[in-house]
């Protein structure tokens, strides 16, 4: 679903009900007694710095046709998900539950802690290092990141960079993070204090 909505939700079991619902097989229960305190913002483009199509949707729901792009055949039997994935025309995709764990993160580590993936939620946004990122997924960010905020203790949003410095670059230097905290601020002022971003 794009961004008309004015205000994004979650449901007791975890989905977003403006999102399109496309569960991935790629998830697992979260450590018991664990806070989800972390969100993470990543890019992806399949292939790179290509726009449009299922191929995401597809690698993350184990069904990606390997042989519709040279580029494809790394990813052979790599299993990946990640909770969402904004698409350049805001349309919200849901992959997996937020109560679930979402293979997104990778080896990874932030303050002190490993293993991401167990205190975090993923959010993809379609893109490259090398492109800005549309109006309209900044919008659903936005009001996705609201909705989030108010079902979990989120203490820090940070890119995939962030937890995995050697390995990643996404969401890349094209990504605005003070317009995305200057957005995020205007439609919840609590996160301008209590928010830490990069």
């Amino acid at each position: 679903m794009k961004a008309g909505t004015s205000q994004f939700t979650l449901s007791a079991d975890g989905w977003c009900r403006q999102a399109r619902i496309t569960p991935s097989p790629n998830f697992d229960p979260r450590p018991d007694n664990i806070e989800i305190d972390l969100l993470v913002i990543h890019n992806i483009s399949l292939p790179p710095g290509k726009f449009g199509g299922n191929f995401i949707s597809d690698l993350f729901c184990n069904t990606l046709d390997y042989d519709a792009d040279p580029y494809f055949d790394h990813l052979r039997g790599l299993r990946v998900s990640a909770h969402f994935l904004i698409r350049r025309n805001g349309e919200l995709i849901q992959f997996v539950s937020t109560k679930e764990r979402a293979w997104h993160a990778g080896q990874s580590h932030h303050a002190g802690r490993i293993r991401c993936n167990d205190f975090s939620i993923g959010i993809e946004l379609e893109g490259a290092d090398n492109e800005a990122f549309t109006d309209v997924q900044y919008d659903v960010l936005v009001k996705l990141t609201n909705a989030l905020l108010l079902h979990y203790p989120l203490e820090h949003i940070v890119g995939h960079s962030d937890i995995a410095p050697t390995r990643k670059t996404d969401p890349g230097p094209c990504f605005e993070w003070s317009r995305y905290q200057s957005l995020l601020s205007a439609v919840n002022p609590v996160t301008k204090r209590s928010l830490r971003l990069p």
